[in-house]
């Protein structure tokens, strides 16, 4: 009889599989992670980025604001408290397909009529020799129950391991914030450094431009000049007057993005100016572009995004197929809380199990499981997209510092031979073989190739900071 109904049992269990079995078949997406074997140009294989910030990064005045961006920046304290909310989601996950086990009590009374069946049982029934049945009837319960589903087709486990990615996922997103905090308060910083040259180099231009008006008004009284001249001259004392204004409201502004990644409110920024056009980068070793794989933390992200959304398909085809759940309970019950101690009488125990499954709307199911499918699919082009923005970050900064170390030799040539025109202009000028106006062009040229000249520096300093970042950046801290 027992053979019979386990037979009738899995027969009935092996029918429901077949017919949910029956569940659309979608093409998962693989990924391509070819790479190029070296970047353009390049034939080095060796690789710094996995450097530590504070051996690529040596100003002292620098490594002490990235410090006090790591402990205060509001954007990255949101990031690690999403890590936070990422191990949670996992312990969830990990919570439901273990057994779910409670405790419970209970109590209360119920009279029921005396011309009824359960009256009828209750006015007959002796619970005592010589004692009436109470009324009203008393219930008092005290138990254990516990209920759990069997994760048979690994639905639980599957959510379980792409929570657990997804939280590996935000750290390497952490990784990625604290990369990119990183460059930007470095390109700030050497942004920074170069206004503060900018703006000597105006004020030098203004004593120049000052000494130049006082020759001009002694011209003017001895009718060599026009005050026309004399105009021209002040007119370009007070453009560059007003330029310094404009350059001191740049730096205002930067000290403050400064002090915004770090999390504090307006103070002066400690730095180093003078020694900013001395400033030469450090040579970098781009590596061979696989070991992107490994040093991009947003790659790394990418590639634990696409592994969940890879156990999200499965874990959502497995609602197609039927669950078991098993639930069970043990405890004590009387009508007398005197009796719950008197045993066996007063126990009760049960133990059920159930396979259930839908059958004919399944529609939600469906939509699900063909979301995660597209949702897998789209973590596939973001995951291949990542790579090649990572390739192509690294082949932009590599020809760009290359190309602005030729560009800062041949300013520095033209920064010299417009330095000396000056002195030429202004030695021609007072022996009436030059004009005016000559001198006006010349010391606007010599101004502009040393605004240049300090500019093209802070894009070197920038490519320096920027091919720190595209390698994957030295985000650990020792």
């Amino acid at each position: 009889m027992i053979t019979k109904y386990i037979n009738r049992s899995l027969a009935m269990v092996s029918m429901t599989v077949a017919i949910y079995s029956c569940t659309p078949e979608l093409q998962v997406k693989e990924v391509s992670k070819n790479l190029p074997d070296q970047y353009k140009d390049e034939t080095d294989t060796t690789n710094s980025a996995q450097m530590n910030w504070r051996e690529y990064f040596t100003d002292p005045n620098l490594v002490a604001l990235i410090d006090t961006a790591l402990m205060n920046n509001q954007e990255l304290n949101i990031t690690l408290q999403e890590i936070e909310i990422s191990r949670n989601e996992v312990m969830a996950r990990k919570g439901e397909y273990l057994p779910s086990v409670g405790l419970g009590a209970g109590a209360g009374f119920d009279k029921v009529g005396r011309y009824t069946r359960n009256g009828a049982l209750e006015a007959t029934t002796d619970i005592e020799p010589g004692k009436e049945f109470p009324e009203p009837l008393g219930d008092y319960m005290l138990g254990a129950y516990a209920s759990w589903e069997v994760d048979i087709w690994k639905k639980l486990r599957n959510a379980k391991a792409a929570a657990y990615n997804r939280y590996l996922s935000s750290v390497d997103g952490k990784n990625f914030v604290v990369t990119n905090l990183i460059a930007e308060i470095a390109n700030s910083y050497y942004e920074l450094l170069a206004l503060d040259n900018q703006l000597a180099i105006v004020q030098q231009n203004i004593d120049i431009q000052k000494d130049a008006l006082e020759v001009v008004k002694y011209q003017k009284q001895s009718a060599r000049v026009t005050e026309l001249a004399v105009k021209r001259f002040e007119a370009q004392v007070l453009s560059t007057r007003s330029l310094q204004y404009e350059i001191q409201q740049l730096i205002i502004e930067t000290e403050n993005k400064i002090n915004f990644l770090l999390g504090r409110y307006p103070q002066p920024i400690q730095r180093s100016s003078e020694d900013f056009g001395t400033l030469v980068p450090a040579l970098v070793s781009s590596g061979i572009p696989s070991q992107l794989l490994q040093n991009r933390p947003d790659i790394r992200q990418a590639e634990l995004e696409l592994m969940a959304s890879k156990l999200d398909v499965k874990s959502a085809k497995a609602n197609f197929y039927p669950s078991l759940g098993i639930n069970a309970g043990i405890g004590l019950q009387a009508f007398n809380p005197t009796y719950l101690v008197k045993t066996p009488e007063s126990c009760l125990y049960s133990l059920a199990g159930d396979i259930a499954g839908p059958l004919i709307n399944r529609k939600a199911i469906t939509a699900t499981y063909l979301n995660a499918n597209a949702k897998q699919i789209q973590a596939v082009y973001n995951y291949e997209r990542t790579i090649l923005n990572a390739y192509l970050e690294v082949q932009n900064q590599l020809a760009s510092i290359g190309n602005l170390a030729n560009s800062y030799e041949l300013k520095e040539q033209q920064v010299q031979a417009l330095t000396e025109s000056v002195d030429i202009s202004n030695t021609l000028f007072k022996s009436a073989r030059a004009d005016y106006m000559e001198i006006l062009l010349t010391q606007r040229d010599a101004l502009e190739s040393r605004f240049d000249l300090v500019e093209t520096k802070m894009l070197q300093m920038h490519a320096y900071v920027n091919i720190y970042r595209a390698l994957g950046g030295g985000w650990e801290s020792k």
